[in-house]
C-alpha cells in the first residue's frame, strides 16, 4: 500500500533527441525525436505505477528518466524534495548527496544476462552492493543475506546457485539474480523496464508475483514499464496501483488500474483495451481507430497527437492540444477535449470518418 510521501516527482518533464534526417548530405540539419514530452508524474512510497503504449511511445525513456539515467531536457525530476540532476553537479552541495540518489533508483532490465558480468559468479555479483552499502556486515553476514535471497526467490539449493555464472542461468533465473542485486541496495524505487517481456507466459506471472511479494518486504516502489497492457494490467490491479498509457511522448491518461480499464476515457486507451484478448473486450468487434499507420515521431500530428487516428477526433482536437485534466475519479485523468462537456469540441466539426458518438 503506498503512502502519501512522494519518492520521486516529475514535473513538465521534456525529454528530446535529435535524429539524423536520413539525408547521405552532412550538412543536412537534425530532425527532434520528442520522446517525452511535457509529462507530470509522482511516484509515492510502496506504490506501484505501470506505464504502457506501443513501441516508440516514450515509456522507456521516460522510465530512465524518472531513475535519473536520463536527463530532461526540460522539467525537472525530484528524488525526495531533491533535483536529481542538481545534486549531480559537482559543486551543487544538495541536500541529499547524488550517490545516495543512485542507490535509492535501481533498474532492472528487459535482457538482466547483459547486465550481470559473465565473468562473474552470482554470489561475486550480488556481494558488490553489500560490501559498497553495507559496510557493517561481514564475509559470513554478506554470505547468509545472499543464499537467504536465493532460497526466496525459488533458487534453491541456494549454494548451488551462488557458484553458476549468468550462462549457466535460465532467463527466468537470471531475472532473479537481477531482481535480488537491484533489492540488496535497499531502494526507494524500482524501474522494471520490459522486465518479464522476455519470459514465457507462465514464467511472467511467477516473476510479477515475486517482485509484488517481495515489495512488502522491502518496502520499495516499482515503476513498471510494459508493451503489453495484460502484463501492465496485471501488475497494477495486484498491487491496487495505478496505470499510466502514453502516446507519441505524451501520458494521455493516468489513474487507479481498475478504474482505467473498466472506464477508459482517452481514446487510445479503449484501442489498447480492445487489442488485448485477455480483457475479454465485448463491446466493440471493430477496432476502435480511423487509421492502424502510427504517426512519425519526429514529426508528430498538431493539436492532439492521437487525432489522426481517433475515430471520434474533431477540428478542435487538430487545432489545439488538450492539457491533462480530471474526471470524476480521484486520481484519475486524461488528456481528451471529451471528458469536459464545455469544450469547444462538441462544436467543431467531426474530422473525415469521426462521429461524436459517446
Amino acid at each position: 500500500m503506498s503512502s502519501d510521501e512522494t519518492v520521486v516527482s516529475l514535473s513538465g518533464v521534456d525529454v528530446h533527441f535529435e535524429s539524423e534526417s536520413g539525408s547521405l548530405n552532412p550538412f543536412t540539419d537534425s530532425q527532434t525525436v520528442r520522446a517525452v514530452d511535457d509529462v507530470d508524474l509522482e511516484i509515492a512510497e510502496n506504490d506501484v505505477i505501470a506505464i504502457v503504449g506501443e513501441s516508440g511511445s516514450g515509456k522507456t525513456t521516460l522510465g530512465k528518466a524518472a531513475v535519473g539515467l536520463q536527463k530532461p531536457t526540460n522539467g525537472t525530476i525530484s528524488y525526495r524534495g531533491q533535483d536529481i540532476w542538481q545534486a549531480k553537479k559537482r559543486f551543487s552541495n544538495p541536500d541529499i548527496p547524488f550517490s545516495e540518489i543512485r542507490r535509492s533508483l535501481q533498474i532492472i532490465h528487459q535482457d538482466p544476462e547483459s547486465s550481470l558480468n559473465p565473468h562473474k559468479s552470482v554470489r561475486s555479483s550480488l556481494e558488490q552492493p553489500l560490501k559498497k552499502w553495507q559496510t557493517h556486515l561481514g564475509p559470513e553476514d554478506r554470505e547468509a543475506r545472499i543464499l537467504a535471497m536465493l532460497e526466496k526467490v525459488g533458487m534453491s539449493p541456494a549454494h548451488d546457485y551462488a557458484e553458476r555464472y549468468p550462462h549457466q542461468l535460465s532467463g527466468g533465473e537470471t531475472q532473479r539474480v537481477a531482481l535480488i542485486r537491484a533489492l540488496l541496495m535497499n531502494p526507494d524505487l524500482i524501474l522494471a523496464d520490459e522486465a518479464v517481456s522476455a519470459l514465457d507466459v507462465s514464467l511472467r506471472v511467477e516473476m510479477m508475483d515475486l517482485m509484488l511479494d517481495l515489495q512488502d518486504s522491502f518496502d520499495t516502489s516499482y515503476l513498471f514499464i510494459s508493451h503489453d497492457l495484460s502484463n501492465a494490467r496485471y501488475v497494477a490491479e495486484h498491487a491496487d496501483g495505478y496505470l499510466g498509457v502514453m502516446y507519441l511522448g505524451e501520458l494521455v491518461e493516468f489513474g487507479p488500474a481498475e478504474e482505467v480499464l473498466q472506464n477508459p476515457q482517452h481514446p487510445y486507451t479503449k484501442v489498447l483495451r480492445w487489442a488485448t484478448p485477455s480483457l475479454e473486450i465485448t463491446d466493440a468487434t471493430e477496432p476502435p481507430v480511423r487509421t492502424i499507420d502510427i504517426p512519425d515521431p519526429v514529426d508528430p500530428p498538431s493539436g492532439c497527437r492521437f487525432h489522426t487516428r481517433c475515430p471520434h477526433a474533431t477540428a478542435h482536437c487538430r487545432d489545439s492540444t488538450p492539457e491533462s485534466r480530471s474526471t470524476d475519479v480521484p486520481d484519475h485523468r486524461t488528456a481528451c477535449y471529451r471528458v469536459d462537456d464545455h469544450s469547444e469540441y462538441w462544436n467543431a466539426e467531426p474530422l473525415e470518418g469521426a462521429s461524436l458518438d459517446r
